[in-house]
C-alpha cells in the first residue's frame, strides 16, 4: 500500500520531477489514518501530513466530511486560528479515500508530556491565556463562509445513546435531569471546534502553535468548547481545571477580552457538567467496540472501568455535597477449593510479569498496551480484594429505595419519581460510584489521578 499511497500522492500533489519520501505511518483515530511525509522537488522539501478516512470508501466516519473539514481549516486560517495549512484536499478519486494534506508542524501532542516535563514549563505558563484567544478566534469564524456544518442538541444526543447501549447508569441520569431543567438561555451558533483538549493542541516551546483535528466541529453554543477543555479527564492529575493549564477564571478572562463575550459562571459549569457526562458515555462506547468484537482492544476493554471516574465528577458537578456513607458488610468465609496460588495469587504473578519483563522488553505502543494491561491486572487484583462486600451494599440500597436493579433506579430518576428524595438517592448512588472507583482507580478519588 505505501508504494501506491506514494504514487497517488505524487498525483495529487506534485508537479513534474516532484517525489514522496519517507512515508510513514502514524497512529490514528477510529475513523482515520495517519501519515507522514516529505514531499520532494525542485525548489526543496516539504514535510506534510495526510490524513485519509479508513475503510472502503470512507465507511465509519463520524465526524464532518473530510472535504468540509479542509475547507473549515483554510477559513479559519484566513480569520486568524493557529492552524496548519491546508496543502490539498481529496474526495477519493485520487486518493482512495476521502483524504487531506497540511503542512507538517513541529512541536507535542502528548498531555503527560506537556503537563509534566521541565521542558515546556515555558509553555505551560502561556498556554492558558494562547488557549483563550485561540477559543475566541474559533467562534468569530463567520458562519456565513461556511457550509456543511450541523447543530444538534446534544444532550438529547447522548441520552439516545446510552439508552442505545442498554447500559443504565443512575448517576449519569441524575447529571441528565438536571442538566435539562437548567439549560443556558440560547445563543446565536457559532463554529464549535467540538473536541478542544490538550491532546488536540500542537505545542511547541512558545506554547500553542496550531489546533487540530476538527473532524467534530458542528455550529453551537461556544462555551460548549470552553466546558469540554475544563472536564476533569483532560486534566492527567494537574490541580488546574482548564486543560490542566490554568484556572477557569485565566481562561475565562482571556476568553472575554479575546472575543468581547461575557461568560456566565453557571453557563460554564453546565457545558463542563454535560462534557463530563458526554465523555463516561464515549467511555462506555469504546468499552463496547471491544465487547461487540468489533474492535478487540485491552485499551477499549479498561476504558469500561473508566466510567465510574465521569459518574464521580458528574456527582461533583452537581449542586450541594457530595455525602458518602460506607455501609460494610461482613465477608463470608468460603472454604478454599483450588490449590495455591489462589486466584488472587496468580493474578499478581501475571500483573508482575506484564508489568516487567514485557514492559522493559518492548517499546511504542507495545509498552503502552503492557502498562494498561498491568493496570486492569491491577483492578482485578482490587476488586478480589473487595469481595462481595460492595455488591451486597448496593442491593440493600437499591431496596432501601425500593428499586429492583439500576436500570428501574435509572428510569424512576429520568421519571422524576425521586424528585422529593434526590438527597437520598444522590447519597445511595455515590457510595456505590466509590465502591466501583476503589477497584478501578482510588486515586481518582483523592484529586491525584
Amino acid at each position: 500500500m505505501p508504494h501506491d499511497l506514494a504514487e497517488a500522492l505524487q498525483q495529487l500533489l506534485g508537479p513534474d520531477g516532484a517525489g514522496i519520501t519517507s512515508l510513514q505511518r502514524l497512529s490514528g483515530g477510529a475513523s482515520r489514518e495517519t501519515w507522514s511525509f516529505d514531499l520532494v522537488a525542485q525548489e526543496g522539501v516539504r514535510p506534510l501530513i495526510l490524513q485519509r478516512l479508513r475503510g472502503v470508501g470512507g465507511a465509519g466516519s463520524t465526524g464532518v466530511p473530510m472535504g468540509v473539514e479542509a475547507e473549515l481549516l483554510r477559513v479559519a486560517s484566513r480569520h486568524g486560528v493557529p492552524v496548519a495549512e491546508v496543502v490539498a484536499s481529496d474526495d477519493g478519486s485520487v486518493l482512495g479515500r476521502a483524504g487531506m494534506v497540511v503542512t507538517r508542524l513541529e512541536g507535542e501532542t502528548i498531555p503527560r508530556k506537556l503537563l509534566r516535563d521541565d521542558e515546556w514549563a515555558v509553555a505551560r505558563r502561556r498556554l492558558g491565556g494562547q488557549v483563550g484567544a485561540a477559543l475566541a478566534a474559533v467562534h468569530a469564524i463567520p458562519t456565513a463562509e461556511i457550509s456543511g456544518l450541523g447543530t444538534t442538541d446534544q444532550l438529547a444526543q447522548f441520552r439516545g445513546i446510552l439508552d442505545g447501549l442498554g447500559e443504565p447508569h443512575p448517576a449519569f441520569e441524575l447529571g441528565f435531569r438536571w442538566l435539562e431543567a437548567h439549560r443556558p438561555a440560547p445563543t446565536t451558533p457559532t463554529v464549535v471546534h467540538g473536541d478542544f483538549r490538550l491532546g488536540n493542541l500542537l505545542v511547541d516551546h512558545d506554547g500553542l502553535r496550531a489546533v487540530l483535528d476538527w473532524e467534530l466541529a458542528h455550529l453551537g453554543d461556544p462555551l460548549e468548547d470552553l466546558g469540554w477543555f475544563c472536564v476533569r479527564a483532560w486534566r492527567f492529575g494537574s490541580p488546574l481545571p482548564a486543560g490542566g493549564v490554568a484556572s477557569r477564571e485565566r481562561l475565562v478572562s482571556a476568553y472575554e477580552a479575546a472575543s468581547g463575550r461575557t461568560v456566565e459562571v453557571e453557563a460554564l459549569r453546565w457545558w463542563e457538567l454535560l462534557g463530563t457526562l458526554k465523555w463516561g458515555v464515549i467511555c462506555i462506547m469504546q468499552a463496547w467496540g471491544h465487547l461487540s468484537g468489533g474492535s478487540r482492544s485491552v485499551e477499549l476493554a479498561t476504558i469500561g472501568r473508566r466510567v465510574c471516574e465521569n459518574e464521580w465528577d458528574v456527582l461533583g458537578l452537581l449542586p450541594g455535597p457530595v455525602l458518602v456513607v460506607d455501609s460494610p458488610v461482613a465477608a463470608v468465609a468460603v472454604p478454599a477449593l483450588h490449590d495455591r496460588p489462589h486466584l488472587a495469587e496468580l493474578v499478581e504473578a501475571v500483573r508482575e510479569w506484564v508489568d516487567g519483563d514485557v514492559r522493559e522488553g518492548t517499546e511504542g505502543q507495545l509498552a503502552f498496551h503492557a502498562r494498561v494491561a498491568a493496570n486492569a491486572l491491577r483492578m482485578v487484583e482490587r476488586e478480589l480484594a473487595q469481595g462481595p462486600g460492595p455488591a451486597v451494599a448496593h442491593r440493600a440500597a437499591l431496596v432501601a429505595l425500593g428499586c429492583q436493579d439500576d436500570a428501574d433506579l435509572a428510569a424512576q430518576i429520568r421519571g422524576g419519581g425521586f424528585d422529593d428524595r434526590l438527597e437520598e438517592v444522590r447519597t445511595a448512588v455515590a457510595a456505590s460510584v466509590v465502591d466501583k472507583l476503589r477497584v478501578a482507580n482510588p486515586a481518582w478519588l483523592s484529586g491525584e489521578s
